[in-house]
């Protein structure tokens, strides 16, 4: 029996939604358009209409483990493996894992491919195209969404023949400009290139093995290499890594012949650019969009995100203006695009900021920076419940931890004690110690950190539950 497999592609750093989206904690895992879910939560939860779905694949990145399986489990959705690819190497290879992963799993799985970057509203005819695209009998079925607009930040698919709902994939057209993206629109021939697939897992595998049989080996030999930690299977790093980089569409799909493509007419967006984000967002009579504590005065059609404290303005049109912590962006609405060319410059200048937050998850919880100062810092940190630091020691700070809210059970050398809160706990420099949570909320405490270098690489891990040591 066929078996219909949900696989996520989840791996992707989003820099073109800089401030908000950094390497440390990408698009993927934040709420932009205010429904409550990150995009990962939000699609996974599509499993809903999808028929007799099995549970989902997810490929994402070693960094960024933990993070999909916490929100998972916050979105109260049961996911199967996670695959970890040691470094990106563009689409085709992730699908190609997540192929030999269902075929070791499934009896003819057939490959709900999908990333963690788009938004869809309309479930009910995202369901239905679905169906249409698991009971075909072709191999590969493309989803082309109609568009509603001359986009030129999308790739395009000319439709061919038409096979009852389907149609036969003529040609793919890369980024337009606006003339042309106005041609493609006139014409009606045209759908938006949305990158998901259905595709037979084997027949993929066949297609890759043919057209490119170095990746299609490597692919394997990583994959039949790949060892277990925890609820994840780490691919071989070594064997990967000598993959070439190749997105789905130029290893695959852009080869096949008589190729199909089913029509999603509904509420979609490749969430690449914040002039995308507008789009999403509720607008007022002047067309501004505002999420947070924001405020303006004679303007229009601007978005302002405030994430940490009041933002205001006067007099502006057309511009995006995104506030966090530690970063400030304000750009012209038709420029976004160019952001990620922005975050290139300061990845250059050595700026933390291009892919940093000052919040940082980990798997036991999270820290956030308040201040940092000439030999000091003070962060927030927050412990799940039940979860345990590492029992570890620093070999240039001291660390004096203040209990806020919650029980922390402490380590300090051998001795062992619990506290409270408003309760203090001194950590010597070279001594070892670890920090839990033993109750059934959430540790929050105040770390203070002195000392002549306070970076994150001055942690000797001596012992981890999650197998960092």
């Amino acid at each position: 029996m066929t078996s219909l497999v949900p696989v996520l592609l989840a791996g992707g750093s989003g820099t073109r939604l800089w401030p908000t989206s950094r390497k440390s904690f990408p698009k993927q895992f934040v709420d932009l358009t205010g429904s409550g879910d990150s995009f990962l939560q939000s699609t996974l939860k599509r499993s809903a209409v999808m028929p007799n779905a099995s549970a989902w694949i997810v490929v994402t990145g070693e960094d960024y483990r933990f993070l999909v399986a916490q929100q998972a489990k916050e979105a109260g959705i049961s996911i199967g493996p996670i695959l970890l690819e040691p470094s990106a190497r563009n689409t085709a290879p992730a699908v190609a894992l997540a192929a030999f992963e269902a075929l070791a799993l499934y009896d003819s799985p057939k490959l709900l491919v999908q990333t963690a970057d788009h938004y869809i509203k309309d479930l009910k005819a995202f369901g239905k195209v679905i169906g249409q695209a698991f009971q075909s009998t072709a191999p590969f079925v493309l989803f082309g969404v109609k568009p509603t607009h001359p986009e030129t930040g999308y790739g395009y698919i000319e439709c061919g023949e038409r096979l009852q709902d389907e149609f036969l994939v003529s040609s793919f057209k890369e980024k337009p400009d606006l003339e042309t993206a106005e041609a493609y629109l006139k014409s009606g021939n045209y759908l938006w290139n949305s990158g998901m697939f259905m595709l037979d897992a084997q027949a993929y595998l066949d297609a890759l093995k043919t057209f490119e049989p170095s990746m299609y080996e490597v692919c394997e030999k990583a994959y039949q290499n790949a060892s277990s930690d925890l609820d994840f299977k780490r691919v071989d790093n070594e064997t990967f890594g000598k993959s070439p980089s190749l997105s789905i569409d130029y290893a695959v799909m852009e080869r096949i012949k008589n190729l199909q493509v089913i029509p999603y007419i509904g509420d979609w967006s490749d969430v690449g650019a914040w002039e995308a984000v507008t789009s999403l967002a509720n607008q007022d009579e002047a067309g501004n969009m505002i999420y947070g504590d924001g405020v303006l005065l004679e303007s229009s059609n601007t978005l302002i995100r405030a994430e940490s404290r009041l933002v205001t303005g006067i007099g502006l049109e057309n511009l995006v203006v995104i506030e966090t912590r530690d970063a400030v962006l304000v750009a012209d609405a038709t420029k976004t695009q160019q952001v990620k060319n922005l975050v290139e410059v300061l990845t250059a200048q050595g700026r933390n900021e291009a892919s940093e937050h000052q919040k940082m998850y980990r798997p036991w919880g999270s820290y956030e920076t308040l201040v940092l100062g000439d030999r000091f810092q003070v962060k927030q940190i927050v412990v799940n419940p039940g979860a345990s630091l590492s029992l570890q020691m620093h070999h240039h700070r001291a660390e004096h931890w203040v209990v806020v809210s919650g029980t922390a059970e402490v380590q300090v050398g051998e001795g062992i004690r619990m506290l409270t809160e408003d309760q203090s706990v001194y950590i010597p420099i070279g001594s070892k110690h670890r920090l839990t949570n033993p109750g059934r909320l959430p540790l929050t405490l105040i770390e203070v950190q002195s000392g002549g270098y306070l970076g994150e690489d001055d942690i000797m891990r001596l012992d981890d539950v999650y197998g960092r040591s």
